[in-house]
């Protein structure tokens, strides 16, 4: 019997090494697929759209913010992988009545150490999440303060607006880069008003590619409101996928300082 502990205290106890894994998290989803658990992985959500190969092949159960309960119980699964804020407690709570279920909690780069290794020990891939890990580790190196502290509003969602506050990965990300969120007072996501933005007045803004898909048109909408600052569209998933996609992060950001 082996019994493992998530990141927010849940115990889980297992006969042997999953099979049958599903996975309600993107970030994770690809992680998984990284470790190379093509066969035990069995099931993902709508939204875990990387690599293609994993999402045109393997089931989708639902979404992150609603499963699809009778398709999880179908696939019978040994191991769910879930997330304390993207996936729904009340979810959560009704699978663990029924199967294993261990759930991730980040908001920081160690947080999403932590989450990496704990999954490779559990699937029996500790050395391949050890070195996805370091490798990673090794590239963020290279973007630490690469930005000099300027002001930055990270824009997630339009009508209303709403952007990144503290108390989140994506804060903690803009941070360890060298931005200093101008909404770092506010809580997680919070909404703000046109004037709260014009009074902010934000040396860069970065229009988030995801949940909402800001495009050019809400650029130039938002930059008569801020004539003064940089605004420019970003990768949503650089910035918020906690997983292997975090191998891409600093290339990303280095090349994201030279436009700005």
């Amino acid at each position: 019997m082996f019994e493992y502990t998530d990141q927010i205290g849940n115990k889980i106890k297992l006969k042997q090494k999953p099979q049958r894994i599903i996975s309600l998290v993107p970030s994770q989803s690809e992680f998984l697929w990284d470790l190379g658990l093509h066969h035990q992985l069995v099931g993902i959500t709508k939204f875990c759209i990387h690599p293609n190969q994993m999402f045109k092949n393997i089931e989708r159960v639902g979404g992150t913010k609603k499963v699809n309960i009778d398709k999880i119980r179908a696939l019978k699964p040994d191991l769910i992988i879930g997330n304390k804020e993207e996936n729904e407690k009340s979810d959560i709570e009704l699978l663990q009545k029924e199967f294993n279920v261990w759930m991730s909690d980040i908001f920081d780069f160690e947080d999403a150490f932590k989450m990496m290794l704990s999954i490779g020990k559990i699937v029996d891939k500790e050395k391949e999440a050890q070195a996805i890990s370091e490798k990673i580790r090794s590239s963020l190196s290279n973007v630490k303060n690469i930005f000099n502290g300027q002001r930055i509003a990270y824009f997630i969602w339009y009508k209303p607006y709403m952007v990144i506050a503290k108390h989140t990965f994506i804060d903690h990300t803009l941070n360890f880069i060298g931005l200093n969120n101008a909404f770092k007072n506010a809580e997680r996501y919070p909404e703000i008003m046109d004037e709260q933005i014009v009074a902010a007045n934000p040396e860069f803004c970065f229009l988030s590619s995801e949940p909402f898909p800001f495009k050019e048109k809400h650029l130039k909408e938002l930059q008569n409101k801020l004539p003064n600052s940089k605004i420019v569209i970003v990768d949503g998933e650089i910035f918020s996928w906690y997983g292997s996609r975090l191998l891409h992060f600093a290339n990303y950001v280095e090349q994201l300082k030279t436009i700005l």
